[in-house]
């Protein structure tokens, strides 16, 4: 019996020594068949304009296509394409209190994203993206638009992310 216990100690600690690692990003890429990307630069086109929106934007969304895939990029037609342009930055009082003053606020911004996939086209679509946050109005839009912006660009990267590389 005590080698019973024995055998059954050793292998679950064999067990629980051996780990296997999946890396699962959620891609469903054909590498075989796409190898490049190309994303072109996504002009600021709200009415509203924020300066460092456009580069920042920019950045991260091609930041998230080369930490989360194997793809290439190139400057223009690559086997994914995407184009588009930052369509809204919106700031827009939302609850309000007893006194009839708005106590939130929220920042939205819209992007416009055309998307090719040459291995596919019944990938390819035209579609606008959109990601707020709210932050109190008793702070005003320049005190937190970084870090709001922050969190709304790595909402709408992970969004275009998963409809182009991963078919959400």
């Amino acid at each position: 019996m005590k080698i019973h216990y024995y055998i059954i100690s050793v292998a679950a600690i064999l067990f629980a020594a051996c780990s296997v690692q999946f890396k699962m990003n959620g891609t469903s890429i054909d590498y075989t068949k796409v190898k490049t990307i190309s994303v072109d630069n996504f002009p600021n086109r709200a009415t509203l304009v924020y300066p460092p929106l456009e580069a920042n934007f920019n950045n991260a969304l091609k930041d998230i296509y080369t930490r989360q895939t194997r793809l290439n990029f190139v400057p223009q037609n690559g086997d994914m394409q995407l184009s588009g342009e930052i369509t809204g930055y919106t700031v827009t009082p939302m609850a309000t209190g007893s006194d009839g003053l708005s106590k939130e606020t929220k920042l939205t911004v819209t992007v416009k994203v055309n998307y090719i996939n040459n291995a596919n086209h019944k990938e390819d679509f035209e579609s606008s993206f959109s990601a707020s946050q709210n932050f109190s109005s008793s702070r005003m839009i320049t005190e937190v638009q970084d870090e709001l912006l922050t969190e709304i660009i790595k909402e709408l990267t992970e969004t275009i992310f998963n409809k182009t590389a991963a078919n959400w």
